[in-house]
């Protein structure tokens, strides 16, 4: 064969295995296997180790709030006061600090007043307030459902739960009268329900809409889930350690492990009894049975911050607003909850600052005490300069912060929303809307 044939056969089979390379990486393209990126992007260089990957945010979302009188929010603050005008932010209350545990259910109360807030919206805000509910991309319901129940009635049997009761019929005929409610069903409506009790009488009737939860451990899968619902942290109860500067923080947290509050708890939280027992007797380790007073909650913060790591076991319900204490006072949370969900876990990896142990782990005796005692030094220190790097994410302000906790709940209910836009787009042509059910 002469050299100009075998140069015309190499170029027809490089030719031809080129395009079956090319055919391959198309057809990998199209079916998600292979990010495109790779291959033309392989020089941006990779964020530090620890770094939290940033959020494109884009414009903030439009927000359309409901003008509820006050006796449905802010009027169970001050409930001398017989004004009932919808709140402005030139009326808008402080949040009162001698409320107690009122305060880990008062979601409610930071996300009305981001939207209340006539900021200029050049400060990192996630959402803001329109006046046309033509304009609005989501609609807020400023319906305090979980201060109503600590404030009407706190104990089931207490006659005052009727007052709580009627709130929720009356706030429902509000929205049942709204032509945005029914356009959707409810499906673009953001309620904070904090309280495992919040909307208790009437709760199945504002199952489509985006809930604001800290868990999902009372209620069944098709109430309350991911798949449409909000995961907020608990409002911390403790003060903020702000100064945690320390040269030598692991050497001047002279507690292994801590833990203080109630034991005897409902469900999964039969765990704090079993780990009383499992935890006793160890010199570093400070288990204590409390109930949450203003001086108990001080001497909490106090030793939280003395303490390597704090201990959060799941209680009624599968998370506390301990968890949230421990990382605003920067002890590394040690997480005993098989059920737990965590708020903002598509931006934040919980892993780089807390551990987790199963319930059959932490009551192995002496498992959990011996891992962390065995837990490296340089390990611990990395931690703990994670969370003082995210715990600004878990902190409630007024007016909003950028990048606090309730401008990181609007970007997830900005999450949510593609999802509800499909369904309710899909239900305005579907003859049969539950179709795919009767299939056998």
């Amino acid at each position: 064969m002469s050299n100009r044939s075998q140069k015309m056969y190499g170029k027809a089979a490089f030719a031809l295995v080129f395009a079956i390379l090319i055919l391959l990486i198309t057809y990998s393209i199209f079916i998600g296997t292979v990010d495109i990126r790779s291959y033309f992007l392989p020089l941006l260089p990779s964020p530090p180790p620890g770094a939290q990957p940033p959020s494109a945010t884009g414009p903030p979302l439009k927000v359309y709030m409901y003008d509820l009188p006050r006796r449905f929010n802010v009027g169970m603050l001050n409930r001398k006061s017989m004004e009932q005008a919808p709140v402005t932010a030139r009326t808008w209350p402080t949040w009162p600090r001698n409320s107690g545990l009122k305060r880990q259910h008062s979601v409610e109360y930071w996300m009305m007043g981001s939207l209340l807030f006539d900021g200029d919206g050049g400060d990192g805000r996630e959402a803001v307030r329109v006046s046309d509910p033509e304009l609005a991309d989501a609609f807020f319901v400023p319906f305090f459902s979980s201060l109503s129940f600590n404030t009407h009635g706190h104990h089931m049997t207490d006659p005052a739960t009727e007052i709580d009761h009627q709130l929720q019929i009356d706030v429902l005929k509000i929205l049942g009268e709204s032509k945005y409610w029914q356009r959707s069903g409810g499906r673009d409506h953001v309620i904070p329900l904090t309280h495992p009790n919040a909307f208790r009488f009437l709760r199945p009737q504002i199952n489509a809409s985006i809930q604001i939860v800290v868990d999902f451990g009372r209620y069944p899968h098709v109430m309350s889930n991911l798949s449409k619902d909000v995961v907020s942290p608990y409002v911390h109860v403790v003060d903020s350690f702000t100064d945690d500067n320390h040269s030598n923080p692991y050497e001047s947290r002279t507690t292994l492990l801590f833990f203080q509050g109630r034991t005897f708890r409902k469900d999964e939280g039969i765990v704090r009894v079993k780990l009383a027992k499992i935890l006793a007797g160890y010199d570093d380790v400070h288990y204590e049975r409390s109930v949450a007073t203003g001086d108990n909650i001080k001497a909490s913060s106090q030793r939280m911050r003395s303490s390597k790591f704090c201990l959060h076991p799941a209680g009624d319900t599968p998370s506390s607003c301990r968890l949230f204490d421990a990382i605003v006072s920067h002890c590394v949370p040690v997480i005993v909850s098989d059920e737990i969900e965590l708020p903002f876990e598509d931006e934040i990896d919980y892993t780089k600052f807390s551990l987790f142990f199963s319930f059959k782990e932490a009551l192995e005796p002496g498992y959990m005490v011996d891992q962390l005692r065995k837990f490296p030094k340089d390990r611990w220190i990395e931690m703990w300069r994670q969370l003082n790097a995210i715990s600004h994410h878990f902190e409630f302000h007024y007016p909003p912060e950028k990048e606090d906790a309730v401008n990181m709940l609007w970007r997830q209910v900005k999450h949510k929303l593609p999802a509800v836009k499909l369904a309710v787009h899909r239900n305005r042509r579907l003859k049969i809307p539950d179709w795919w059910r009767r299939r056998k």
